[in-house]
């Protein structure tokens, strides 16, 4: 690190709790920057301890996204805060074709967290970041009184660059598009809803929450004319067809033997009382591609782990009321519509 300042003593990080002097700007909140966020976030940009980042980008179109996190739990099955934080903005980046370069992370801390927690949560999102390969190069940190925060919310922004001759967008998406998804829907979802409800089952429930940045580069340099790509977030994958429809001017049929959702998910779901369309995901990806390349890019994302389970769920289809169908495993058929109301809150 380029400064070192020196304290009378070092944080308590296995017991000691976030103060109010920690968000107020003095001595204590420099202490756990050092101590807490430069040790896990240390790269050359970060080190310059500047109020901003300052850094060169390849040849390209920048693509910026931002996102906040207010799970709740904080810790789940296959991942917590931290790690979903950088996920989330990085597969917000990759959708648009875009290598991501660099994030920022904002952290809003409630008076009285566990300073425990709070380095269980940077170090996962050190690792995460790592993994993506992208640098956290500037923060900020905000400390509420007790009471009024959950803990720990995170917001993080993403800056990445599209190569040359690629273009994605929902406005691209055309009638006889196939649509892909990379892989098992809902895990995201009823993780944290069975972490919730107690509930347990004969395997683990565990968040697919992970990036995919990688997998998209597989994407866009096998088959560079893919239409578009996004992430089944909130709202799951019902949401995003919805959304996509409305821009491409489009209707979408989808099959429900195509989709995969695994078992124990679809007895949660059952249990529950949710449909797994409308159910978040945090690691999968949608594609909508021409017709006659769709079978070689899922070939593609076959041979990638993050895509072993890809298939081919549908198509766009022309509808100048933009409905999104299913035609059920019975062969009937049945509107898929927007999620009406919150099913799951605080899911990311």
């Amino acid at each position: 690190m380029s400064t070192q300042r020196s304290y009378t003593s070092d944080l308590d990080l296995l017991k000691g709790k976030v103060e109010m002097v920690h968000g107020s700007g003095g001595k204590a909140m420099a202490q756990l920057i050092d101590q807490l966020f430069l040790q896990a976030f240390s790269n050359p940009y970060l080190d310059q301890l500047n109020d901003q980042a300052s850094f060169n980008l390849p040849p390209g179109k920048v693509v910026m996204a931002t996102d906040s996190h207010v799970i709740s739990p904080l810790f789940f099955p296959g991942g917590d805060i931290g790690a979903l934080s950088v996920h989330g903005t990085v597969n917000d980046v990759a959708m648009s074709g875009a290598v991501p370069k660099h994030l920022s992370a904002g952290f809003i801390l409630e008076e009285g967290f566990p300073l425990a927690d709070l380095k269980r949560i940077v170090d996962s999102m050190a690792a995460a970041a790592e993994e993506a390969g992208v640098s956290i190069v500037t923060g900020d940190t905000k400390v509420v009184e007790r009471g009024k925060g959950d803990g720990c919310f995170i917001n993080t922004t993403g800056i990445g660059v599209v190569p040359d001759g690629i273009e994605l967008g929902g406005d691209r998406v055309k009638p006889g598009d196939k649509i892909i998804v990379s892989g098992s829907l809902g895990d995201h979802g009823v993780a944290i809803m069975s972490l919730r409800e107690n509930l347990t089952f004969e395997t683990t429930i565990e968040s697919d929450s992970q990036s995919l940045h990688d997998l998209v580069a597989t994407m866009v340099e096998a088959v560079p004319e893919l239409h578009c790509l996004r992430d089944p977030t909130r709202g799951g994958i019902s949401a995003t067809l919805n959304e996509i429809a409305q821009q491409a001017g489009a209707g979408m049929q989808i099959y429900e033997e195509a989709i995969l959702v695994k078992p124990q998910v679809k007895a949660a779901c059952e249990f529950l009382g949710l449909d797994p369309l409308f159910v978040a995901n945090e690691g999968k990806l949608v594609a909508f591609c021409p017709a006659d390349k769709a079978e070689h890019l899922v070939e593609v994302m076959r041979s990638h782990p993050k895509g072993a389970e890809a298939a081919i769920i549908g198509e766009v289809t022309e509808d100048s009321l933009n409905f999104v169908q299913m035609q059920t495993a019975f062969g009937g058929n049945r509107m898929v519509d927007w999620i009406n109301g919150e099913q799951l809150p605080r899911i990311c």
